[in-house]
């Protein structure tokens, strides 16, 4: 039964939360994210995404389980405050929760697309930027993602390209494997192509400008929309490098991957219990579980089972936890 928590802290102690999967049909999405509500797809076999937790304004994530289920992230944050997301970013944010974390299934290519910046998308849209990370949970053979240019070039290079049908000579395409992690900075062109599985950490934004949609249909049979010219405008037209990650890790030690202003990943691979202390963070904590299982031990004696596919929020009250892998697990640990 949903707890209404309106605007008085009733005496709910946090916990550890999961939330419903807001599950996205595409035209280009694939089954492998079915499993995570068969009753929200309709029939729908190409499952694109699943919104793990969102504040994404008519996409909130909602509590799964435990006392607070039924209620909305933004519920949760307007009744907890800085006890959920931590002091700073609740001054800076507000009821917006900063971040939204998914899963993407890509059973073909992708849109070739680019996001806006801070500056731009509160100039044209009132709302945040899209900076994010892709974390490579799975491929297949041959397995690939566009990610800037190989090379420097230009504006009027690059819509004489694209208006031409050769827009593919100057993109850069890296081969990927399980494991390889990227950043995509607002500006980079991109795209996620055919049999890519990929975690990813962006900021709460979900402005995206396609310029290049391999002239699919929409569900009405019209040609989906492009959006070339609020794109081409903010392009950055370099070749960018550093963009894969360093992904090597040390077992049974937090390995960080990427600290910018809008997140920092670390990851785990624990074949072992681990502390987890966070009394320097003012922030909430989320868990990926991208291989194996683990129990969140909080609270001295209090746990929660984290399965493979699972994501948890960890409140930015609870300042020291373990985890204790069921086996050897691959775990994303991710703050604001």
């Amino acid at each position: 039964m949903r707890l209404f928590l309106n605007h008085i802290r009733i005496n709910i102690m946090l916990y550890p939360l999961k939330f419903r999967p807001i599950l996205k049909p595409t035209i280009w999405g694939g089954e492998r994210l079915i499993s995570k509500d068969e009753e929200k797809t309709d029939g729908n076999t190409k499952i694109g995404e699943s919104w793990e937790i969102s504040a994404v304004q008519d996409h909130i994530s909602v509590v799964a389980e435990g006392p607070l289920a039924g209620n909305s992230l933004e519920e949760l944050i307007e009744v907890y405050m800085g006890d959920l997301v931590g002091d700073k970013i609740y001054e800076t944010f507000g009821l917006e929760f900063p971040l939204l974390i998914k899963y993407i299934d890509a059973n073909s290519d992708l849109s070739i697309q680019v996001h806006p910046d801070d500056a731009t998308a509160k100039e044209r849209h009132h709302a945040y930027g899209k900076n994010e990370m892709w974390y490579i949970v799975d491929n297949k053979p041959e397995s690939r993602i566009i990610l800037g240019f190989k090379r420097n070039t230009d504006k009027q290079e690059f819509l004489s390209m694209l208006q031409d049908g050769n827009l593919n000579e100057i993109l850069n395409y890296e081969q990927v494997v399980k494991g390889d992690c990227f950043f995509v900075p607002a500006g980079t062109i991109h795209s996620i192509c055919k049999g890519c599985f990929i975690a990813e950490i962006q900021q709460t934004s979900d402005i995206t400008y396609r310029v290049y949609d391999y002239n699919r249909l929409d569900a009405n049979g019209a040609p989906r929309e492009l959006h070339t010219e609020l794109a081409a405008d903010i392009i950055n037209y370099q070749r960018q490098d550093g963009l894969r990650l360093d992904t090597r890790v040390h077992k049974n030690h937090h390995n960080e991957i990427i600290s910018n202003p809008y997140f920092t990943v670390r990851k785990l691979l624990i074949d072992t219990e681990i502390d987890r202390d966070y009394f320097s963070f003012d922030s909430f904590v989320i868990y990926m579980c991208i291989d194996g299982e683990f129990s969140l031990i909080y609270d001295t004696d209090k746990t929660v089972t984290v399965h493979q596919g699972d994501t948890i929020l960890l409140p930015a009250i609870f300042k020291q936890v373990s985890l204790r892998p069921k086996k050897l697990s691959t775990i994303l640990e991710i703050l604001a």
